[in-house]
This record gives structure tokens, C-alpha cells and sequence, in this order.
């Protein structure tokens, strides 16, 4: 089997809100989607849309993002409701999904910083995984076949945008076997002692498992060993 590791939500990038989702005081966290940025029938916006977190269920998105986001659309991608993730973009995020089958695991990190809590540090962590039930492919379409997919996978914020995406990859989870989680995970930190501020793997636990000892930036992340993906699994299953 394989595993990867997918960055997702927003960050400190201009171009994703500039900053970092919450993590509260209990391990709980919220997944805040990037801005949506084409037209779409996308309804949700991050005034409009509460969190999800159990102290935060009455609290607008919009209150961990600078004002000017209030009434931008979402793109809720990943999105858990259905367990569908989608990238038209090509190599090398498409490309590396592309191989992944049945079975296999897709996991989503994200930014996250301490929220009115001294309980946990800014880092990358993880929040949620799909376990693979098909990849779905628009390059190996018809128009039709297309049309029959944006219908099928209405839920995702790509087949909400106007117009076909004739390069877009889906990968839909097991509803079953998929989840956002309870609470965050800390996979990476900054390194506080260096001169280029790395993102590193934060454990010598967690490098094993993963079979990582390098940075973890935005992007995607093959685990490359089975023998890592199945432990990776394993802890993703056990996880809360």
C-alpha cells in the first residue's frame, strides 16, 4: 500500500489569509479552507460559516482570518462531509495522486497556531486522512463522462466552480474509513535554533514512522516505504 501526506487549508501566504487556523486548549482545531478563487455556487463564506470545533460551534470562521475574508467564498477542499479531494493543477501534486489505489492513504496537515492556550506551539499538523476508494481522472474522460462526475461529485468546491476542469483529478475517500480528526496531531515545527527556520519532522518517533527527516513544506509528501504507509495507517486508525 502507499501513503501520502497533503498540505491543505489556509497559511501565511498572501495568497491564503496569511496566517494560520487555531488550535485550542484541548487538541481540538479547526480546518479553515484557502479562499475560493474563481466563480462558483459555492454558498459558504467565512462570515457565513461557524466552526466545528466543540468550543467553537457558534464562532465564525471569520474570526481567526483578517476582516477583508469576511465575505470571500470558501474552497472546501478537502471537504469531509463527502470525503472528496480535488486537484486540477497537474504535476507535482496530481501526478504523485494519481498513483494512489484502493486502500491507500491520503492524509491532510495544516498550519496550526495556539489559540488563548499555552498548551501547544505554532506548527504543521495533522488533521484528518481519506483511505482511497477511487481516483478519478478527467484526463481519461469523455465530455460526458465528465459532466456525469461533476453531478456525482457535487460536494466538492472544483465541481461547484463554472465550467469543466478537463485536467482534474478527484480522489474520493471511504466514507467508512475516512475522518477529520478530534484532535491535531504535531508532525513539524519550526526549528528555532537555525538560520533558514525549517519545517522539520518533530519526533524521532514520528521520522521513523514516516520514514522522514527532512522538511515538510506546502505541497505533497510520498511516504515512500510500505512498511511506513502500513505503520502510518495504523496510527491514523488509532488516532482520535
Amino acid at each position: 500500500m502507499k501513503a501520502m501526506i497533503l498540505r491543505v487549508g489556509i497559511d501565511k501566504s498572501g495568497s491564503c489569509c496569511g496566517t494560520y487556523a487555531p488550535i485550542f486548549s484541548d487538541g481540538s482545531f479547526e480546518y479553515i479552507p484557502i479562499p475560493e478563487g474563481y466563480p462558483s455556487t459555492e454558498e459558504k463564506t467565512y462570515g457565513n460559516t461557524n466552526g466545528k470545533a466543540k468550543r467553537n460551534k457558534k464562532t465564525p470562521l471569520s474570526t481567526f482570518v483578517p476582516p477583508k475574508y469576511e465575505e470571500i467564498k470558501l474552497h472546501y477542499d478537502p471537504e469531509f462531509e463527502t470525503c472528496t479531494y480535488g486537484d486540477p493543477t497537474g504535476a507535482p501534486k496530481t501526478t504523485a495522486m494519481r498513483d494512489l489505489e484502493k486502500g491507500d492513504i491520503l492524509a491532510f496537515s495544516a498550519g496550526l497556531k495556539p489559540y488563548e492556550t499555552d498548551n501547544y506551539e505554532e506548527g504543521i499538523y495533522l488533521i484528518g486522512y481519506f483511505t482511497v476508494d477511487k481516483i478519478v481522472d478527467f484526463m481519461n474522460m469523455t465530455k460526458k463522462e465528465m459532466c456525469e462526475a461533476y453531478n456525482k461529485y457535487e460536494n466538492n468546491s472544483h465541481c461547484k466552480r463554472k465550467g469543466v476542469e478537463n485536467t482534474l483529478l478527484i480522489v474520493a475517500g471511504d466514507k467508512k474509513k475516512s475522518k477529520i480528526l478530534d484532535k491535531a496531531i504535531l508532525i513539524s515545527q519550526m526549528e528555532k535554533d537555525t538560520s533558514d527556520r525549517r519545517l522539520r519532522v518533530v519526533s524521532e518517533e514520528m521520522q521513523k514512522m514516516l520514514g522522514i527527516d527532512g522538511s515538510l513544506q506546502r505541497g505533497i509528501r510520498r511516504i515512500e516505504k510500505e512498511s511506513n504507509a502500513v505503520k502510518f495507517r495504523d496510527f491514523l486508525y488509532s488516532s482520535i
